[in-house]
């Protein structure tokens, strides 16, 4: 009981402090029962309360006391601050893992939105945007991509527009070149946090296949990146500017191995069309030329 009447006395000393420091609002008014009325939206933000407060004659005892408690004008900045804060957390989170991703900082704005729809790349749009979406399942049956085509057909556009669009959905994605990943399998400093990254992560988009040439010992990190991404059924997306047979054909062993896993998990998109890199090539000629035209009179 003396337990009892103790915290009774501790709530009376909290509410009497809260009392003290409430600050008083411009427009706020006392009611006949003694309460703080806000002057904004007219609800308390006082109230009387009953506690528990025993006695020896009344063990069921309980006493009322004033307490302060928020009208709806507090509430609702209270969910704000706390809806801020959350977007604060939510914004960290994801920029962590943008830093996390090393994605390329040309690919970093990359998305659906943003890819220019041609009647060369329309399906492989929708198949691009529907694997994003149900990311879920393609982890559930460990299914990769595979973009091969020519250079400049929006092969790593694609793949990054897949990647940010996870990265927003707070789903760790990794997306870097295979040059890239040769070097730092190759013994660089970190390289082995790194690489142990990259073989857990949710996702991860190795660019540019084909286009490097390792050491075997590089190549041996490599194919064992993807070999336990594979038995762990963690899906990968691949670009490449070889072609399926090209890929089938490989006669070095250090290659193919990588090239069988890939075809294995992976289905194949071929990306075709006009090079995007020629046309912006092209128009920031002409756009030039016209910027240096002098003139002839």
């Amino acid at each position: 009981m003396n337990d009892e009447m103790s915290a009774f006395s501790i709530i009376k000393s909290v509410a009497s402090r809260g009392l003290a420091d409430q600050i008083k609002h411009e427009g706020d008014r006392v009611d006949g029962r003694g309460i703080l009325i806000c002057g904004k939206c007219g609800e308390p933000r006082q109230m009387f309360k009953s506690f528990p407060n025993p006695t020896k004659e009344d063990p069921q005892h309980r006493s009322t006391i004033k307490v302060v408690v928020m009208c709806r004008c507090e509430r609702e900045e209270a969910a704000k601050k706390e809806r801020d804060r959350e977007f604060a957390r939510e914004y960290g989170k994801i920029q962590a893992i943008r830093e996390a991703s090393l994605m390329d900082s040309r690919f970093s704005t990359a998305t659906f939105d943003g890819f220019r729809r041609t009647s060369h790349n329309d399906r492989n749009l929708k198949l691009c945007k529907r694997f994003a979406e149900r990311f879920d399942l393609m982890m559930e049956k460990n299914q990769g991509l595979l973009f091969w085509g020519d250079v400049g057909t929006g092969k790593s556009f694609a793949a990054a527009c897949i990647a940010n669009y996870l990265l927003e959905k707070k789903v760790p994605v990794i997306m870097t070149s295979f040059v890239k990943l040769l070097d730092i399998a190759s013994g660089k400093p970190g390289g082995d946090a790194v690489l142990s990254r990259l073989s857990c992560a949710k996702l991860v988009i190795f660019d540019d296949l084909g286009a490097e040439r390792g050491t075997d010992y590089a190549l041996e990190k490599v194919y064992n990146i993807i070999d336990t991404r594979y038995r762990n059924k963690l899906p990968m997306i691949l670009t490449t500017n070889l072609s399926i047979d090209d890929m089938k054909a490989d006669q070095d062993i250090r290659y193919s191995r990588i090239y069988d896993r890939i075809l294995e998990v992976c289905y194949p998109m071929q990306f075709t069309g006009p090079s995007w890199r020629k046309r912006e090539a092209s128009r920031r000629y002409n756009e030039m030329e016209k910027l240096l035209e002098v003139d002839q009179a």
